[in-house]
Formats: C-alpha cells, structure tokens, sequence
C-alpha cells in the first residue's frame, strides 16, 4: 500500500489566521465594538504558538501510535481513495465529538481543554488558545480509527481539517447562518453557546464540523436572543500569564485529588468526576448549575 505524505495544513494556514484576525478587527472597531483585549489575545497567540510547538513532537508520538495499531491489529484495509475521505470525514468528527464532550464531563480531560475556554473573550484569537498537554493524551479517542484500517497519515490529517474549519466559528461577527446550515453544520451561533458560562449553555454543542452529534445525543443547546453568553468559565482565572494557563487546572486538580484527609477511592474519583464535583458533597457540577438556573426561570 502506497505510505502518502499529507500536508501539516495548519501550518500553512497561519498567514490565513493572522489576515482572518486583522480583518475581524477591523470591522470590530468600524462597529465600534469591542472584542478584543490585548493582554488576552496576546495570551492566545502565545498558547497557539505553544500548541505548534508541542505538536511536532505529540503528532510525531501519536502517528507512531496509530502506525503500530495499524500494521499489527487493523481489522480492514481502508484505501485512500475519494469514497474513503468522505468516510474519515465522518467518524471523524464523530471521534472529535466524544472527545470533545469527555473534555467537558471529565476532570482529567477537562485539565488540558479548560485551556481554551479560559478567556473572557470570544474572537478568532479564541481559537488559537489551544493546549499544551492535550495532544499527548487525547489522541485515545481516536484509536478505533486506525483498528478500522484508516491510514494513520489520513486520520491525523483529517483531524487538523476539523482543527481548521472550526477557527472561523469564533467570532461574534457572523450572526445566525441560513437555517439549513445551522441544522446541520457547526457554526458560530451554536460554537459561541458552547463558550457560555451561563448555566443553561454550559457543556453544550460539543460538535466540530457537524452539528448533528449534539442533537443525535441530547447536548444540542440553540442560541437565544434573551439569554446573551457570558464567555469564560464558571469561575475564571484572571491570569494572562501562558504558562498559568496551561497548567494552573493541571495543579488543582492534583491538589484536590491528593492533598488533606480523603479515601483512595475519592482521590481517584477527582481525576475521573466532571469539573467541580467535590468528595464532600459541597462542590456543583455543570448540571446542577443548569438545574437550579431552570428552576429559578421556570
């Protein structure tokens, strides 16, 4: 079978996202609106630069990975072809799907994405706050597709696709698409709900090119007109400090899992229960949250 050479899109994308940066800027101060802060974009330019960075070498790790399952435990062999891209297009962003929403119910996963929920902003700088431990670990929800027989080189190609189509979706510059768009494809209307920290918005639109998945597996949340997002997180960091950013949930988390006077069993149960769930009982994860905001609206 033929070993191809995919590009790495995403570093030629760069010029794009500088140019899409400066044009939504633009228009932002022609509207006289302000979305951007330059401390916070400034942070998130770092945190991609970063993520680059650390990328040569988690691809190169993870490729290894997926080229050992490939030629040693595939169940099919899955040509390159034009029928096969439409098929990786798919379970794909199907795989991206559940990783995206682990990322969100988990606490250990949750460590390396809160990354990018981490700013009060939401612009196409956003978008470039990406992890910087993510990429060694999360690649797991992607193994099945290597058992299938997909090429390992397509696989981590189509994944910097569904990373590049989902950069322009954060902006606040594109108002509700036409409707059959919005039925099926992720767009900024439902990305900017999955930003909110508002608690009816909260761990919702998990999609990356389709949102389909979200309504498939009840985690589809519209965009209201009377409920505006607040971006950010449920208790923000306030630090604009890179190095903070990437890691200060890595060092709660650890903090909480193995400090003070806890079983072994809720030491564990730290790293594996979703963002805020304390072992006392004390602690309000994302659905209690929405609970009581829909009690108090009812």
């Amino acid at each position: 079978m033929q070993d191809p050479n995919f590009p790495n899109i995403i570093l030629y994308a760069i010029p794009f996202f500088v140019l899409a940066m400066l044009l939504e800027l633009f228009v932002t101060v022609k509207q006289g609106v302000k979305t951007y802060e330059t401390r916070d974009a400034f942070a998130s330019i770092a945190m991609g630069l970063g993520n680059v960075f650390l990328g040569f070498i988690s691809k190169a790790i993870v490729f290894v990975i997926f080229f050992y399952i490939y030629e040693h435990f595939r169940w099919f062999t899955i040509p390159i072809a034009w029928w096969s891209f439409i098929l990786i297009f798919f379970v794909d962003d199907l795989a991206y799907y559940w990783f995206h929403r682990i990322s969100h119910e988990c606490r250990l996963f949750w460590a390396s994405h809160v990354v990018h929920h981490s700013s009060q902003h939401y612009n196409l700088s956003t978008a470039l706050r990406q992890t910087w431990s993510g990429g060694f670990y999360s690649f797991v929800f992607w193994l099945w597709l290597p058992l299938l027989g997909f090429h390992p080189g397509m696989i981590i190609f189509q994944m910097s696709v569904s990373l590049l189509y989902q950069f322009w979706i954060h902006t606040e510059t594109i108002d509700k698409l036409p409707k059959w768009l919005e039925a099926v494809f992720n767009t900024p209307s439902h990305h900017r709900v999955h930003h909110g920290s508002n608690p009816l918005y909260l761990d919702r639109n998990h999609a990356g090119i389709l949102i389909i998945w979200d309504k498939l597996f009840g985690t589809f949340q519209p965009e209201l007109k009377e409920e505006r997002v607040v971006y950010g997180l449920v208790k923000n960091i306030d630090t604009y400090n890179p190095v903070k950013i990437a890691f200060l949930e890595w060092f709660d988390m650890f903090k909480d899992a193995f400090s003070g006077h806890k079983s072994l069993k809720n030491r564990f149960l730290y790293l594996i229960k979703p963002p805020g769930w304390r072992h006392d009982g004390s602690g309000k994860v994302s659905e209690d949250l929405r609970k009581e905001w829909e009690i108090n609206n009812s």
